[in-house]
């Protein structure tokens, strides 16, 4: 057969309405419509992916999240009757100084005479200049007529035994303003030592400032070590961790919070090794955290998985797949979406306590028949076996008021050594990363309570000996 013969037999065959539709065959169609929304799937991946990349790119300080609306709200608090609550500074109960504001001789607009009419009251709360307060203390030195010994004196007032070239040192408010500022608030030592020469009129360097920290740390030792054993005896703990670097390796800060305490914790790891070293491996009371697996490992206490976390994930999923495969995530939320309102609910007391069990375990069944869907698509799969994983924990915090439904009391305290993290990056070296959490832990527990930690740390530094002061008490009352 020539070539232009097999040439128009070909053309025949590829123009045969019974071969090919006038539409295509049903498989080019299908295949068409496929890769069109793969391009389009891929596209938006791309787009998320750029956006991870540059936000992980990005500084402490808010970046826009896109253009701005064209009819933005008006900016503060609406009126009517959500405001809130009307607050302004009240009056000062003490008056130091009073002076008189008296009338111009002429009127500034028009230059007539001014007459009085009254006199209205005005305050200004202002901090004083600060004069460093120095104090001596004349140390009797001597010896024992029997052995020898050298023996010297001390003043409840002192902060230590030094004397020579230690002899100058700074007080114990000085000290615990610095602990406050640094452990506390983040200000890297070198805006701490600023302060303190231009503010208050000190001059300290900044290893001067880091070995009295390191000592106010070595006192309260005792004390932090009785805020551990409060955490493990205590009925409800939410843990929490994040990276942290010490002498410039990635190693984890833990925190582990109840109602009236927290420990910070700084270890190599973040497995259930360096958990059961703060909780101990019998501890018997409820863990509210996250879905890390190696919590799961205490075995003799009670779990609740937090509900923040598992929604978030659901939002995620819900965002990043399709109609088809959001059914799963979008079914995980409401069945804890309606677990919440149910908790709601019955605090309002609209649900009695028996109610309140019936409904839980219509729940409790709910998300067992969604475990058993047959499920295709890989990251539903993977969270589904999550879910299978933390089943058991996700409805504790129901008909447990001391119980919540997230692990946001860990969140917060994690929070303020995140930011501290981006501000100084970590501790360099473990002598610093043991003054860290001990300070840190002082302090936030006793925020807390809402009373003042520097009466606590003074008390620390002028004790002879380290000293362990019970810091959650009863009714919180002085510590003991």
């Amino acid at each position: 057969m020539d070539r232009a013969a097999q040439a128009g037999r070909q053309k025949k065959v590829l123009t045969d309405p019974a071969r090919h539709p006038p539409g295509g065959c049903v498989d080019c169609n299908r295949l068409r419509h496929d890769n069109q929304r793969l391009r389009q799937r891929v596209s938006h991946l791309e787009g998320l992916l750029e956006e991870a990349r540059r936000s992980a790119k990005r500084q402490a300080a808010p970046f826009s999240k896109g253009a701005p609306v064209s009819t933005p709200r008006k900016p503060g608090r609406r009126c009517g009757s959500a405001y809130g609550p009307k607050a302004r500074r009240p009056i000062p109960t003490r008056v130091d100084e009073t002076i008189d504001a008296p009338l111009p001789d002429a009127c500034p607009s028009c230059g007539g005479g001014v007459e009085l009419q009254a006199v209205a009251d005005q305050y200004q709360t202002d901090i004083p200049p600060v004069r460093p307060l120095v104090l001596r203390v004349r140390v009797q030195v001597g010896a024992c007529r029997q052995c020898g010994q050298r023996v010297q004196g001390r003043h409840p007032r002192q902060t230590s035994d030094a004397l020579g070239a230690a002899a100058s040192q700074l007080g114990p408010r000085a000290v615990a303003l610095a602990a406050d500022m640094n452990k506390g608030f983040g200000l890297p030592y070198g805006k701490v030592k600023s302060i303190f020469s231009s503010h208050f009129g000190l001059d300290v360097s900044r290893g001067g400032l880091c070995t009295a920290l390191q000592r106010l740390a070595r006192q309260g030792q005792p004390t932090y070590d009785g805020l551990v054993e409060t955490i493990r005896t205590s009925p409800v703990v939410s843990p929490d961790e994040t990276g942290w670097k010490v002498a410039g390796h990635l190693r984890w800060l833990w925190a582990f919070v109840t109602p009236q305490a927290t420990v910070y914790a700084i270890f190599d790891g973040r497995g259930y090794d360096e958990a059961a070293l703060i909780l101990g491996p019998d501890f018997a009371g409820t863990l509210v955290r996250d879905g890390w697996a190696p919590y799961r490992k205490f075995t003799l206490a009670e779990h609740q998985s937090c509900l923040a976390h598992l929604l978030r994930r659901c939002h995620e999923m819900i965002e990043a797949a399709d109609r088809g495969a959001a059914r799963f995530p979008h079914a995980v939320r409401r069945i804890l979406l309606a677990a919440l309102l149910l908790r709601d609910r019955h605090a309002r007391g609209e649900i009695s306590a028996h109610g309140l069990v019936v409904a839980k375990g219509r729940l409790a069944a709910r998300l067992e028949r969604l475990l058993r869907w047959n499920v295709t698509h890989k990251p539903n799969a993977t969270f589904r076996k999550h879910l299978t994983n933390e089943s058991p924990h996700l409805l504790t915090f129901l008909g447990r008021d001391d119980v919540p439904a997230t692990n946001f009391q860990a969140e917060q305290a994690i929070r303020p050594a995140v930011v501290n993290r981006k501000v100084w990056g970590g501790n360099r070296t473990w002598r610093g990363a043991q003054t860290q959490q001990v300070l840190a832990s002082i302090l936030r527990t006793m925020r807390q309570q809402r009373r003042d930690p520097y009466p606590i740390l003074e008390r620390l530094l002028r004790s002879p000996e380290p000293a362990r002061l019970e810091l959650v008490t009863l009714g919180n009352g002085p510590p003991r």
